[in-house]
């Protein structure tokens, strides 16, 4: 199973988008907060979230307590605009943390340098987009560790 951090999202249907791949794809969702929306059942509802009693998830405070709750952080794979190394390029393996940022602005200057040893990217064409949709990338790079594990079988 792979885990899915959305780390201080703000947009409540592209968390809501994400909860559908993770549930497809039989991985966690983690949340850290602050979220930039309610997760109550009233919220969900208006989204039109109808599965997301099914998904997986699990609700962090702080980055600090998601942090200090993964044994092996060589495992957590940053998602991020600020790397050259392309996702593909992961060997990515069950159980593995694939982390994304705020929509507005990504996941943490401190939080990249900390891991950038473990951050990747999702090629673009330049000149482009500056990036993708959240929900769209978490598509992307889950479905690809999907791909590689079924590879492994």
């Amino acid at each position: 199973m792979f885990n899915v951090v959305l780390v201080h999202p703000e947009i409540p249907h592209n968390t809501g988008a994400a909860g559908r791949l993770v549930l497809a794809a039989g991985a966690r969702l983690h949340l850290v907060k602050p979220l930039g929306f309610d997760i109550d059942e009233k919220t969900v509802k208006r989204a039109g979230l109808d599965y997301w009693k099914d998904v997986d998830l699990v609700i962090w405070e702080s980055w600090e307590e998601f942090e200090a709750s993964v044994s092996d952080v060589s495992r957590m794979f940053l998602l991020t605009t600020k790397t050259e190394k392309a996702y593909w390029d992961a060997d990515l393996k069950e159980g593995d943390y694939l982390l994304f940022g705020r929509e507005t602005r990504g996941l943490a200057e401190p939080i990249i340098e900390k891991y950038q040893d473990t951050a990747l990217t999702i090629p673009m064409v330049s000149g482009g987009t500056r990036s993708l949709n959240l929900a769209t990338a978490v598509g992307i790079v889950l479905f690809e560790g999907m791909r590689q594990m079924r590879l492994e079988e």
